[in-house]
């Protein structure tokens, strides 16, 4: 699949111009130099499997990422179907824009971080406010999200010396680095020859209605993966609350999605 996916399409849905302005100013700076063996040198051999088989030689150590996906979230007891675009850029932040459908009506939102703060805004038919949060929580939770999904989306952010590794055992290496001052332990679960399986760690946020915010087991499981300008990133992923345990299956899950078009920026 290798450079199947490379062109991307007009965003769908189109960012508003509020959105289109935040969109413009995560746009990382251009890569410093392409990947190269020598650089994962000396690292733990599970960091140095993954980082090898998520980055061809040569890949420009990307930034940010812009992608489309599509799939569904649970809202409640429902599972809704939803198509977004999104702006990944870890060292400054992320813009999720999606639309959704409830009981045939549309639902059109985002979520978002950018200079260190968190938001969430979302409308039906782009008029009645049906969910909206904002404050240091939300901004410690979208931090967190973006946090986890760099290593999904941007996996050539995670090279250089802002990152350290530790290994756990053949098959996990977790990646230690700080976005906006807040440190971050995000563990990476592999396959054979370095596949990306899962990607965990404690995130802020309140999982369930009426839990109190606080740090709760949250994680992405890969089910396929493809490969786009140099970079081996998932195709298919579910996420949630509570993940490793029973739970996760249970109250704990509420995304699944497949990417559909990604593109280094």
């Amino acid at each position: 699949m290798d450079g199947a996916l490379t062109e991307l399409p007009p965003p769908t849905p189109s960012l508003s111009r509020d959105e289109d302005a935040v969109a413009r100013r995560l746009v990382d700076t251009p890569p410093r130099g392409s990947f190269r063996p020598e650089l994962v040198e000396g690292l733990p051999p599970p960091a140095r499997d993954w980082l090898m088989h998520a980055i061809a030689v040569g890949t420009p150590l990307w930034r940010t990422t812009r992608l489309l996906m599509h799939g569904s979230i649970k809202v409640g007891e429902r599972w809704l179907p939803f198509e977004a675009m999104q702006i990944h850029a870890p060292g400054k932040g992320m813009l999720w824009k999606a639309r959704a459908r409830m009981m045939g009506l549309p639902i059109v939102g985002h979520d978002l971080y950018a200079e260190g703060r968190g938001e969430m805004r979302w409308k039906m038919l782009g008029l009645v406010p049906v969910a909206r949060g904002e404050g240091p929580d939300i901004d410690r939770s979208t931090r967190g999200r973006l946090a986890a999904e760099t290593a999904v989306m941007v996996p050539t952010w995670l090279v250089g010396p802002h990152v350290t590794w530790t290994g756990e055992g053949p098959r996990a290496a977790v990646a230690h680095f700080t976005i906006d001052g807040e440190p971050f332990d995000i563990r990476l679960q592999l396959g054979d020859g370095g596949a990306l399986r899962g990607v965990s760690f404690l995130r802020w946020g309140a999982p369930l209605p009426g839990d109190a915010f606080g740090l709760h087991p949250f994680g992405c499981e890969v089910q396929e993966e493809q490969t786009v300008a140099g970079l081996t990133v998932p195709r298919r992923m579910r996420a949630g609350w509570f993940f490793g345990g029973p739970r996760f299956e249970s109250e704990g899950e509420f995304f699944r999605a497949t990417v559909d078009s990604l593109r280094p920026l």
